[in-house]
């Protein structure tokens, strides 16, 4: 089950970069933005009418086909996976968090395993790579750690529950907001991945639900 929300993951990440690279060919050509819905429901037709040239549409065209059938293998694997979800307890509460769903909260649980690795919260989200590997000495940097610790595919799930969050939770907006506006935009995004890896522990540990005003109050 791991490794095919695993091979999902990856599917999913060479969907959105099929996605950009269509994205970025209209831009460059139409000036326009386009936004992954409408990429998706592109026909031939409209492309004709948008592009100048013919290598231009069958470029795009091309990337077009790799990203329907991408598509269909993640909605087939995600078919999968909910034939064979064990309804554990931490799944069940994960799924109260803004941002996760069946997926992502079958994901967490498994990737993070049995939740006594972790003694303190601080070492689950250094485990999710949601907190900086910096080295300090005397208040000035001396390095950097090795960014690579950690499990890559915690670090993906909670970055993807943290934008639809931001998208779907008014407190978490509001928070992202502030953030944002005294950093930059990925820093944003990481400090609520950051909160949400915080909160998912204490939610798998004790079994609680989520409770939004605690984490991003």
């Amino acid at each position: 089950m791991r490794d095919l929300l695993r091979k999902r993951a990856h599917l999913v990440r060479q969907r959105t970069a099929q996605v950009l690279s269509v994205h970025n060919l209209m831009v460059r050509n139409t000036g326009v933005r386009f936004g992954a819905k409408q990429i998706d429901e592109f026909t031939p037709s409209e492309l004709a009418s948008l592009l100048p040239n013919t290598e231009q549409v069958l470029a795009v065209t091309s990337s077009l086909t790799v990203l329907h059938c991408l598509g269909q293998q993640i909605k087939t694997l995600e078919k999968a996976v909910q034939k064979r979800l064990k309804h554990t307890p931490a799944y069940t509460q994960l799924q109260t968090v803004d941002g996760i769903g069946p997926i992502l909260a079958q994901t967490i649980v498994l990737e993070t395993g049995d939740m006594r690795r972790f003694p303190r919260v601080g070492h689950y989200a250094s485990y999710c790579r949601c907190v900086g590997s910096t080295k300090i000495s005397n208040g000035k940097r001396k390095g950097q750690g090795n960014i690579k610790n950690g499990n890559p595919y915690l670090e993906w799930a909670y970055m993807e529950a943290a934008q639809f969050a931001i998208r779907f939770s008014p407190t978490v907006q509001r928070f992202y907001q502030r953030k944002q506006a005294r950093s930059h935009l990925m820093i944003a995004r990481k400090a609520i991945a950051h909160k949400l890896a915080r909160a998912c522990y204490y939610i798998m540990r004790d079994l609680v639900p989520f409770d939004v005003h605690k984490a991003f109050g």
